[in-house]
């Protein structure tokens, strides 16, 4: 008897070992549960090639529809990776194409176990880190000067009127220049974003930034987001959560002595860095959930960690690989959850929960793939290989 899901969920499939796996997940864990309408779309780098990567602009254009996604990991192609697939073009990021298309926050969190201790003794909860995913030296554009010369920044109004000219250096040598930007739309709607996830969290939200150098670049960012967390501040003192503003290498030293349990909004570049900082500090990348969360509640699920192109070689070989597949599983039951939330199904919503338990119990049963296996305590007396996990995953759901 399988649980009925009333409505879709956008599937975006994915490449290299993680692709081995999510089919792994789909056919041992999800489909033998579920009866669900799973729109698919395939993001594999041959197929994202073949289709210009339109695929991946229809599957966003799918989630917008249907309110919940969930992805598997995919290439960004480099010059290497262009070449070993005889791509037409290093394709941009799937991820940054779907942030862009869905106007999104992504937030990390780790998933807790027992017998993974974090590295950070101090760290008792989970620390979220939501990532503002536009704008700063992810659109910057940049000049490598070969000798003396002036660089000087400039804004032309559209409408007229004077330009406004700063100079930025005077250079008498060779030299480097970069120009970032960022916009009220996409500053706010991150705030938004955070503010809400924060609610929907239960935890304080922390924002950091460097004000005292970067005054208006900087300041911006923190008026903006002290301004939307006035016009929230009922809501989320019903939440019992308070908003916290401090300059980010004040944040950093906080985090790093603090049993966690808030979500931390950093700027984009500053994200990039701490989300892999926290989750290298709560044990792996293995063990870090993905989600992305647009201003109007729609949400895509994912994991945090790649392809894993060292297993996927060992995969073509014929040998046995010990993938972890915990990220993984918990994009499709945050994906799943969510789905049920939506709907008003406590049953589906029920599943998500029930299966990621399992997931945590198996572990501290001292089953775990090797990645885990060798920061555990205690460590288990062996590791299981990628399909054995998710069997024995499979076994406990059908016990």
């Amino acid at each position: 008897m399988t649980i009925k899901v009333k409505n879709p969920i956008v599937e975006m499939d994915g490449d290299e070992m993680t692709r081995i796996i999510w089919k792994m997940i789909k056919d041992k864990l999800i489909l033998p549960h579920l009866t669900i309408d799973l729109k698919y779309f395939d993001l594999g780098i041959k197929h994202r090639d073949d289709t210009d990567d339109k695929v991946t602009v229809e599957a966003a254009e799918a989630i917008k529809q249907y309110g919940v996604g969930v992805k598997c990991a995919t290439i960004t192609p480099n010059a290497a990776r262009l070449k070993e697939y005889s791509l037409k073009q290093q394709w941009k990021s799937p991820n940054g194409t779907i942030r862009s298309i869905l106007d999104g926050t992504v937030f990390r969190k780790p998933i807790i176990i027992k017998n993974i201790p974090p590295v950070v003794r101090s760290w008792k909860k989970p620390i979220l880190i939501g990532r503002h995913a536009y704008g700063d030296i992810y659109k910057s554009v940049e000049i490598e000067v070969a000798g003396p010369g002036k660089a000087e920044l400039v804004f032309s109004p559209s409408g007229g009127g004077a330009k406004q000219v700063l100079s930025i250096h005077d250079f008498k040598g060779p030299g480097v220049i970069m120009g970032i930007h960022n916009t009220e739309k996409s500053i706010r709607s991150f705030a938004k974003s955070c503010i809400n996830y924060a609610v929907t969290e239960k935890v304080d939200l922390w924002f950091g930034a460097k004000d005292t150098i970067s005054k208006q670049y900087h300041g911006f960012f923190r008026d903006v987001f002290a301004d939307e967390a006035e016009k929230a501040k009922g809501e989320m003192g019903k939440a019992g959560i308070q908003y916290r503003y401090l300059l980010i290498d004040d944040a950093v030293a906080q985090i790093m002595k603090s049993e966690g349990g808030m979500l931390w909004a950093c700027m984009n570049y500053d994200g990039d860095v701490m989300s892999d900082m926290v989750a290298s500090g709560f044990g792996s990348l293995g063990l870090m959930t993905s989600v992305l969360v647009s201003p109007d509640g729609t949400y895509e699920f994912e994991a945090a960690h790649g392809t894993v192109m060292r297993h996927y070689y060992e995969h073509l070989k014929g040998k046995p690989t010990s993938t972890n597949s915990v990220a993984s599983i918990f994009a499709w039951t945050g994906a799943i959850a969510r789905r049920g939330e939506l709907d008003g199904t406590k049953d589906v919503v029920d599943f998500a929960h029930r299966l990621e338990s399992v997931v945590i119990r198996t572990i501290e049963d001292g089953v775990m793939t090797k990645d885990l296996a060798l920061i555990a305590d205690p460590k288990p007396k062996k590791h299981a290989l990628t399909e054995e996990f998710i069997d024995e995953v499979a076994k406990r759901m059908n016990g």
